[in-house]
């Protein structure tokens, strides 16, 4: 698999060639641009509203799909919702990379952390200068906050921080299939990807790029995509996460209900939602001096899974597809759609 530059006669060439089963070339197709996938705001306000008017109709929505969590000072409900507790192993001699926009290498909660950095955008560093992938590295590998509480899954992990997207949160084939490429290249165990592009045909340089890498040892774990606009929109998986060999993670939220933008699985092989994860209102680290910011997103749910897989390979030893496996066999079930959430929500424990 490469990434070439080419003029117009010789994409012609190489595209005439695929049609010769002689030939080397299997396929070419174009690159694509990703980006961060943040999702919109969440208000507040609004089911408070519906539930207001849904009285005045006379009917009853109270009823919650499970138990309710909320940050405490102790940990996140991101984590009390994934079964974090005290005694969960802390993934020590795990390798995660999470390939984003990079990491806030200054942030004071990581000064004591073992972290690899590599830019894989031309004329960029490492420094998140963004944000989002501050986030999402905390999320997965975090510890605790400047006030004692706990937002990171898999806090003693080895962090490689990959910049695969640049400061203005986007970023094309070759950079992230570099950052796959150094994250295999480095065994890692689990590679977190909260990116990609609305677009519901499977991209081939994923779908080999996720076989291989599994094929490794490295289960990549990517954003469902946030293009849903619920209820009247359940939207759809989008590219990377569409890929067979790559486990695509939904939203919930505190209630553990569905979250509105979170995409749905579509017919197909590599178009279903596998697991779902906290992904609304997330408190995680973002770059200094703010230091702090909850937000919303299929991209925060991804972290909190690959957070999970990296304490899974660190007590059973699992890597790729057993890896994969074991979070399928130990997610919690929900009264969901399993086109929505697949197998259920992550758990960090039995």
């Amino acid at each position: 698999m490469a990434v070439i530059t080419a003029d117009s006669d010789q994409v012609g060439a190489l595209q005439a060639a695929t049609q010769d089963r002689s030939a080397p070339v299997e396929i070419i197709v174009p690159e694509l641009v990703h980006h961060v996938l943040p999702g919109p705001e969440f208000v507040q306000g609004y089911r408070a509203g519906v539930e207001d008017l849904s009285r005045r109709l006379g009917e009853d929505t109270t009823e919650e799909a499970g138990p309710v969590f909320d940050d405490s000072a102790e940990a996140t409900w991101g984590l009390q919702a994934v079964g974090w507790g005290p005694e969960v192993p802390a993934a020590a001699g795990i390798r995660v990379a999470v390939l984003d926009t990079g990491m806030d290498l200054e942030h004071p909660d990581f000064a004591a952390r073992e972290i690899t950095a590599k830019s894989f955008v031309e004329g960029e560093t490492a420094q998140d200068g963004h944000g989002h992938g501050t986030h999402c590295v905390g999320s997965a590998c975090g510890s605790v906050s400047e006030e004692g509480r706990r937002y990171g899954v898999a806090s003693e992990a080895e962090i490689y921080a990959g910049k695969v997207l640049g400061d203005e949160g986007s970023g094309s084939d070759a950079g992230i299939l570099a950052g796959i490429n150094w994250a295999v290249a480095n065994q890692c165990a689990v590679i977190s990807m909260s990116l990609g592009a609305d677009v519901r045909e499977q991209h081939p340089p994923y779908v080999v790029a996720g076989r291989r890498a599994l094929e490794r040892g490295s289960l990549i774990i990517a954003a469902a995509g946030n293009n849903a606009d619920r209820p009247g929109d359940p939207g759809f998986v989008g590219t990377p996460a569409n890929s067979p060999a790559i486990m695509a993670v939904g939203a919930v939220d505190s209630a553990l209900a569905i979250a509105r933008f979170s995409a749905r699985s579509f017919p197909g092989v590599g178009g279903q939602v596998d697991l779902a994860g906290p992904g609304v209102d997330v408190f995680s680290s973002w770059p200094m001096p703010k230091r702090y910011l909850s937000i919303s997103g299929t991209s925060m749910a991804t972290p909190h899974a690959a957070g999970v897989a990296a304490v899974w390979a660190g007590v059973t030893g699992h890597r790729g597809l057993e890896l994969w496996a074991t979070l399928d066999k130990e997610s919690r079930r929900l009264e969901l759609l399993s086109v929505d959430v697949g197998a259920g929500l992550v758990q960090v424990r039995s």
